[in-house]
């Protein structure tokens, strides 16, 4: 078993990250920030801000990790830089200080979304959006800090306990609760959370170096996995609205596809599609 220690452990993927790895045994510690840790017995929570060097240094120093999974991040505001591109660095210069193996959470919108298939480990970063700017200047960061580690790119990550942040704007969506569309022609591979933080830990015991795409099985338009996690609240689907992102006054990526084969070779859990998921969990969909 090993100690693992969890950057972000009070967000979406890290609480089903910290929840993974003591079942699994291991000692486990955690990072927060802005949110208040639950009272999860076996974890020894800490606040961090990975915006700090020194303090991120000290940290580790003290914790001396056999792994550090960062997940840790912001998708926007004015911190979105300093928090997602440079804590990654920081956590990744801490790590190999003190000789932890390091998992670092990228982003299919590291991609300019213009490619016609699936996007695989070799391909270069073309990042057109704050955040995707934000995860491949992560990206560069911390493959030159710590050579050795891994930097996962994922997928749009969705659950159901609790529901997940992006599932509920699609409930909010088809209930008329707020006013968007949902595209037709963007394209992604959600990964169920569980799945990906089992995916995450198996990956840990591993030596993998290098980037590895790790998303869902199953390629759906943001419009088709709207009707279908509308489906599974049993809200009518009708009431999504269609639309085109090639459409949109702001341009954003369109196809960020990622092929997992890779990955899937590599591990024994499985990267399953939505729709499996949905099956697997006596959750219907279309």
């Amino acid at each position: 078993m090993s100690h693992i220690f969890i950057t972000g452990g009070t967000g979406y993927l890290g609480t089903v990250l910290v929840r993974q790895a003591l079942a699994a045994g291991h000692t486990v510690a955690a990072s927060h920030f802005s949110q208040t840790p639950p009272a999860t017995a076996g974890v020894a929570w800490a606040p961090l801000d990975v915006r700090d060097p020194q303090a991120v240094a000290a940290r580790l120093t003290t914790l001396r990790p056999d792994l550090v999974m960062h997940t840790a991040y912001l998708q926007a505001g004015p911190d979105l830089m300093a928090v997602t591109a440079e804590g990654a660095g920081h956590i990744a210069r801490a790590a190999a200080a003190v000789g932890s193996r390091l998992i670092h959470l990228s982003s299919d919108v590291i991609f300019d979304g213009e490619r016609t298939g699936t996007y695989t480990e070799a391909d270069p970063p073309t990042p057109i959006t704050l955040y995707g700017q934000a995860k491949a200047r992560a990206e560069t960061l911390v493959a030159e800090a710590h050579p050795a580690a891994t930097i996962v790119r994922t997928s749009l990550i969705y659950g159901f306990d609790p529901i997940d942040k992006l599932s509920r704007f699609v409930l909010d969506v088809a209930t008329g609760r707020v006013a968007a569309k949902l595209f037709t022609d963007e394209y992604r591979c959600p990964i169920y959370v569980a799945d990906l933080a089992a995916a995450l830990l198996e990956l840990g015991e591993l030596r993998y170096r290098g980037v590895l795409n790790l998303a869902g099985a199953e390629q759906v338009s943001r419009y088709e996995f709207g009707r279908l996690i509308a489906q599974v609240w049993d809200v009518d689907p009708a009431g999504i609205p269609a639309g085109l992102s090639a459409e949109s006054p702001t341009r954003r990526p369109r196809n960020c596809a990622l092929d997992s084969s890779s990955a899937q070779a590599l591990l024994k859990t499985r990267l399953r599609g939505v729709r499996e998921v949905l099956q697997s969990t006596g959750r219907e969909g279309e």
